[in-house]
């Protein structure tokens, strides 16, 4: 499905058959790395199944399905630049086929959104946003697979380094009067997503820090 999917978003721009299979594989292998557990192309699938769902309501689809296939291209647990890196990457392979460049700027915006996931003017990078937190919406078994596989990719920092970092992240989310900023995912995860976040929260305050 993404692989069609990919191929079938590039038809649009290019029919360099040669081109639109490197650019796919280069997404493959990317996602497939070894270092990779939660950031990978399940990801991207679950993501996508979030996004169609609410296709109708998003303006630039295309541009949404660039900034899917592209915003976490780029990851490196020790660096903390990977969504600039990772736009960065999306404008140069973008520009290859001869995307508009208002739809390469909605892209990059998209792609470094996730950096913060605040509220933006743009809906439909509301919507990207949402359903790339929409894993914090799931039921505790589901998020707690999702925290054990991020926790592999930063397997080199010891748990106080980590958990002292995940505690911040958690109290970004639960310092905000919505973690979902639009209507459709705020009432499919909000109330679900708050209820995970403060357990979790808890099960940190019973840890030595």
């Amino acid at each position: 499905m993404l692989k069609e999917t990919f191929i079938g978003l590039l038809t649009n721009y290019t029919d360099n058959e040669r081109l639109t299979n490197e650019l796919w594989m280069e997404i493959d292998k990317n996602y497939s790395s070894k270092k990779r557990h939660y950031h990978t192309l399940q990801h991207l699938e679950n993501l996508l199944a979030q996004l169609t769902e609410i296709k109708t309501k998003i303006q630039n689809w295309e541009a949404i399905l660039f900034t899917l296939f592209y915003h976490d291209i780029i990851y490196n647990s020790l660096k903390s630049d990977n969504e600039e890196k990772s736009a960065e990457l999306a404008e140069k392979r973008m520009k290859q086929i001869s995307v508009s460049k208002d739809t390469i700027e909605l892209c990059k915006n998209q792609i470094l959104a996730t950096k913060s996931h605040v509220q933006s003017t743009n809906k439909d990078t509301n919507y990207f946003t949402d359903a790339d937190l929409s894993v914090l919406g799931q039921n505790w078994e589901a998020y707690s697979l999702y925290y054990k596989n991020v926790r592999k990719e930063y397997s080199i920092y010891p748990d106080f380094v980590y958990n002292q970092g995940r505690k911040k992240i958690l109290n970004h989310f639960l310092s905000m009067d919505k973690i979902f900023k639009t209507d459709f995912f705020y009432n499919k995860f909000e109330a679900q997503a708050k209820k995970t976040y403060k357990k979790k929260w808890n099960c940190f305050d019973n840890l030595k820090m």
